[in-house]
């Protein structure tokens, strides 16, 4: 009776363990997924260049665009504006709550 629970036991042990590294890993084991596992990271230094081409104060256009898109891993299109494809671009702040991002 003793090996019974002894193979019952290491049987649910196993099924834990692979569900657990299933729920870590799921494109390794055979999930399938939408998303990419870690997300592409986008060339900040290029995208912050097209934004900040047109400003009056390119470096520090330059340095706050990097700060953003390094913490949200995206710059919106254009030279302005077009906040609405990078939420978290535009909802970023200064101490005192104004944009941070341009």
């Amino acid at each position: 009776m003793g090996i019974h629970r002894a193979f019952v036991a290491s049987l649910l042990i196993s099924l834990f363990v692979f569900q657990l590294a299933k729920a870590l890993h799921p494109n390794q084991l055979g999930a399938t997924s939408v998303n990419t596992y870690p997300p592409t990271k986008i060339d900040c230094g290029k995208a912050c260049a097209a934004r900040c081409v047109l400003s009056k104060r390119p470096n520090l256009c330059n340095r706050a665009c990097g700060t953003c898109c390094g913490r949200c891993n995206c710059v919106p299109p254009g030279t302005s504006g077009n906040y609405e494809s990078c939420d978290c671009y535009a909802q970023m702040t200064t101490r005192g709550n104004q944009k941070k991002c341009p």
